[in-house]
């Protein structure tokens, strides 16, 4: 089991596919701030007041994140960053689906035009978050514009 968590081509693998996703998911909530904030508010987690903040931050966030797991840099720090980001998505969609909230995830594409229930996004969600976990307990050092010690 060992040898296929710090496995160097693995844990690139994993670095790529999540980093692809994360950089993938910001593209449409940076052009579309409003309609992200729109998807925010569907879920009936966050105030009112935090809404707007949280659409402007967590596209560039989430695009910073996808690129430095994919090249490298900073990177325990992009793996925590994904594997909380990771844990919070869990718990939002968790809330909606105990509180029969109908919600698509706003992933990728605004609340309005997404497709897909929330069971579904919940389940890719864990399928993501094994090859987060993965990239956190790796010990691979491979293939990184900046070596961490």
């Amino acid at each position: 089991m060992r040898s296929i968590i710090h496995n160097d081509f693995i844990t690139m693998l994993s670095r790529i596919i999540m980093g692809a996703i994360f950089i993938y998911a910001s593209f449409y909530k940076i052009l579309e701030p409003a309609l992200f904030a729109k998807s925010i508010w569907y879920y009936h987690l966050i105030p009112g007041l935090l809404i707007n903040i949280l659409a402007l931050v967590l596209p560039w966030l989430e695009l910073v994140v996808g690129l430095a797991l994919i090249g490298g840099v900073y990177y325990r720090g992009a793996v925590l960053w994904v594997n909380i980001m990771m844990v919070v998505f869990i718990i939002a969609l968790s809330s909606t689906i105990i509180r029969g909230i109908d919600v698509d995830c706003g992933c990728f594409k605004a609340g309005g035009s997404a497709t897909g229930s929330a069971t579904e996004s919940l389940l890719l969600d864990f399928g993501m978050f094994a090859l987060t976990l993965q990239l956190l307990v790796s010990k691979s050092k491979r293939w990184m514009l900046q070596r961490i010690t």
